[in-house]
Formats: structure tokens, sequence, C-alpha cells
């Protein structure tokens, strides 16, 4: 539904209490954690498991789109991988880098299991700013180089590696795939990208009208994105880093088939849009959709939302399709 002047003038005043990232940003936390409890946990399938890095392990969960299997989905102790039935889809979570795990996107990844008729694979990658930049990236290159491995390994029947992200987590999607071409260890095939931040820059200034548009009457606002960013970076050194903002990168070749999808009312709307427009000059196959009457964050709504239920739609087709 169109959102009318009483709710613009909600969120507007919602938007202006907000809580200041930076300064309390474990607060930030844990409210996120809380507004995110999945009470259904037992009625679904899903593992925990650990990713090895070099210095420390990265938490992963996997969830079945179906509750009667119990998918043996790690090597055994003889290191055979078995055969799963179903797909595998990678997905990152949003949070602005600082917020959000794999407990407080239960609920999204459950549903989008069932939804997808898909392993959902969910990263637990580490949040600054304990963790500044590159770090949660590196954590989630990590989990794909691993599964590709697990899938080269396995007997599936498909081996292809589909990455999902929505928001920071979009973002973490988009440089992985940058990163894969570059370092050239293993390939990603399909990407999808919920409202992806992919710039540096998110103060009035910007050269995206989206951000002067929705940047202070709806619930992410331009201050907000701009603390998220400088509780990311390392140093202003990573606002030029194409890891860092995708949209910067020189060269975009070389890219997965990419859905992009953006929302009506979000400040990273055009930035989200521009960077599929790149990503199709420099010759990969991109598939753009603007989701009317969303605000960002929407596709972690129930499921009745219709702009839910369309997004649905679009990933489904988009990952039954074949170019």
């Amino acid at each position: 539904m169109a959102i009318n002047k009483v709710v613009r003038a909600a969120l507007k005043a919602i938007s202006y209490k907000e809580i200041d990232v930076k300064e309390n940003y474990n607060l930030k936390r844990n409210l996120v954690n809380l507004s995110h409890i999945h009470y259904l946990k037992p009625l679904y399938n899903s593992w925990d498991h650990e990713v090895y890095s070099k210095d420390h392990k990265i938490p992963v969960r996997i969830y079945a789109p179906d509750n009667d299997k119990d998918y043996p989905y790690i090597p055994d102790n003889n290191g055979e991988y078995p055969e799963v039935d179903y797909p595998f889809l990678l997905f990152f979570h949003g949070g602005g880098w600082v917020t959000g795990n794999i407990d407080s996107y239960n609920k999204v990844c459950t549903n989008m299991a069932r939804r997808t008729k898909r392993m959902v694979v969910s990263v637990d990658y580490r949040l600054a700013p304990e963790y500044r930049f590159p770090n949660a990236l590196h954590d989630c290159y990590e989990v794909a180089k691993v599964l590709k491995d697990v899938l080269e390994r396995s007997n599936s029947k498909d081996k292809s590696i589909v990455i999902m992200g929505d928001s920071a987590g979009g973002n973490l999607a988009a440089a992985l795939s940058l990163m894969a071409r570059d370092k050239n260890e293993f390939r990603i095939d399909k990407q999808i990208l919920l409202y992806p931040s992919t710039y540096n820059d998110h103060s009035f200034n910007s050269p995206f009208e989206s951000v002067r548009e929705n940047g202070t009457d709806y619930l992410l606002t331009a201050k907000t994105i701009n603390d998220y960013i400088d509780l990311y970076k390392s140093s202003d050194d990573d606002l030029q880093n194409p890891y860092f903002a995708p949209l910067l990168a020189e060269d975009l070749s070389y890219q997965p088939e990419t859905l992009i999808i953006t929302a009506e009312y979000d400040p990273l709307r055009d930035e989200g849009e521009e960077f599929g427009k790149k990503l199709r000059e420099a010759g990969n196959s991109v598939e753009t959709y603007r989701i009317k009457d969303a605000l960002h964050g929407f596709f972690t709504l129930p499921q009745v939302f219709p702009q839910v239920k369309l997004c649905y739609n679009i990933i489904n087709s988009f990952l039954n399709s074949e170019v």
C-alpha cells in the first residue's frame, strides 16, 4: 500500500528520535536482536556449523527448505560429501556492518529456504567497530570459498554458487564478487543484491537524489548510514576502495549474473540502481527492479506484505532462469 501522510509523519518522528549509532552501537545491536526473536525455531530444520579461517572461526547456520529430512550438510569423519537434494544460497545479513547476526535473521532465512527451495547458508561475519573493514568481507569470502569446495567434492547435481545480501549484506555480496574475480580462486555464478550500499558518500552532497529525497523522513536516515560507514571503515582511504564501495570500481567486467532490487523510499535506492547500470555497461547480465511503496529493510517484514511477496516472485524467477 502507498505510504500516506500519517504514516510518513510517524516515520519522520521515529527517524528524528533514532539512537546515535556511533555512541550507542551496542544498545542498537541489542534492540535489533530483541526485535527479531524467532519463537518458532524448534519447528524448522537448521544446523549450526563453523568455518575455520586463519585465526578464528566463522559461525554459519544452514536452513533446509523442509522439516522432515536430516541433511548431513557437512563432510563425515571420512571426508565424504553426501548428495544434497537442493541447491545452495549463501546469504549475508544487513545491519550496517555493525548490527545483526544469524539469530536476528532466523525468520528471514527460514522463509527464504522455504520460498526459494534452497539450502540457505547464513554467515555470522565479524561486526564493526570491533572488526573494521575488510574483516567482514574476508569472512564472507572464506565461507564462499569453503562452500564452493564442498560443492565440488559432493555428489550434488547443482554446484553453482549463488550469493545474496540485503543492505550492508548486499554491499558484501557485490564486493565478494569483485574479490572472487580478482583472486581467481572460484567463480560466483549469480548474485542477488537487495537495496545494497554501493557508494561512499551519503551526505546531502551525494550525486544521488534518493539520499536527499529519503534521507530524513524514513527509518534509515542519511545520518545513520554515515554513522555506520564511520564505524565500518578502518581509515578514510577505505572510502576509495571498490571492495568498500563497489560502485567506484573502474573495472566491473566478468561479474556474475545479477539481480538488484531497490525500495522506492530508500536513500540507497539510486546508488543500487546505478550499480546495476554500470554492471550492464560492463557487459554483465543484470536485472533491476524498484519495489513501489517499499522502505529500506522491507524484505525482513512478514510474508503477508505485498512487497515481500513480489520480491520473492522476482527472486525465484531469477534463480530459476538460465542465461
